[in-house]
């Protein structure tokens, strides 16, 4: 072919040149909209990995429990009603004068005396937390079964600051901190009370235990028992202020010997 067949001609090469001109300040002009700079801001806050709370116990990716959901308001009242059994059992009926729904034994089977949380009185008879599923239940055993007495302790269990806070009177007297359940095994919350108070055999417990009236949302047994939540000391120091139980409230040792030697059984526990 002649040479001159391969080349562009002076018209259409300046034809050419003005396309590239205009595609270029095309490109310019768009470039604010497709540079990094100008990336919305919200992508930085949604991108951003979650930073755990020191010496806390991470779970993203647990299964919520039944407890799940806003911090409850301090429940610690300056005084409470307890009750202790007076016979070697006691009938408790699902209503003043109603049927019997269950008969309890006293002392318990671990030895510690049947002692209840009063939540109502009504002409002889007073309503009483139950420790026994589901959490909260309640029952009637009549006023004269019982010896009533007065508790001004009470206690309050926060799982988000991991702390304990000891109320007498109305007022917080003493703040603890505590270890409770993880994302996976939380601490069941509620108003519970204490039920008995032990001297654990098996290791890892610390010196004192007390029962609540408490049971795990997630676990129907552990250890050999029902899932019963227990507020103890334990062995593992560096647990406490952690979520690292199976939904037990743990405590230095130090700090369940001072309870141990000041609530009686019956005394409200709250966990929030």
């Amino acid at each position: 072919m002649p040479r001159s067949s391969s080349r562009l001609g002076p018209g259409l090469l300046a034809a050419a040149v003005a396309v590239v001109v205009a595609v270029v300040v095309l490109v310019l002009a768009l470039r604010p909209w497709s540079a990094p700079a100008a990336a919305p801001s919200v992508s930085a806050t949604a991108t951003a990995t979650p930073t755990a709370t020191p010496g806390r116990t991470s779970s993203p990716t647990a299964t919520p429990s039944a407890s799940t959901g806003p911090t409850a308001a301090v429940h610690a009242p300056a005084a409470s009603t307890v009750a202790a059994a007076r016979a070697p059992s006691v009938p408790v009926h699902g209503s003043p004068d109603g049927p019997v729904t269950t008969t309890l034994t006293n002392p318990q089977p671990s030895g510690a005396p049947l002692v209840f949380l009063v939540v109502a009185q009504q002409d002889g008879w007073v309503q009483v937390q139950l420790a026994q599923r589901p959490n909260g239940s309640t029952g009637w055993v009549q006023e004269r079964a019982v010896s009533l007495s007065s508790d001004p302790y009470a206690i309050v269990v926060t799982t988000a600051t991991n702390t304990l806070d000891l109320y007498r009177d109305g007022e917080v007297v003493h703040s603890y901190p505590v270890a409770t359940g993880t994302g996976g095994t939380p601490t069941p919350t509620g108003r519970f009370a204490l039920t008995e108070l032990l001297a654990p055999t098996n290791a890892g417990y610390g010196p004192y235990a007390y029962g609540t009236t408490a049971f795990s949302d997630v676990l129907n047994s552990f250890g050999g028992g029902p899932g019963q939540i227990g507020l103890h000391g334990t062995d593992d120091s560096s647990s406490i202020g952690t979520d690292s139980s199976h939904g037990c409230i743990r405590m230095h040792n130090a700090d369940i010997t001072a309870l141990a030697k000041l609530l009686p059984l019956g005394t409200p526990i709250q966990v929030r």
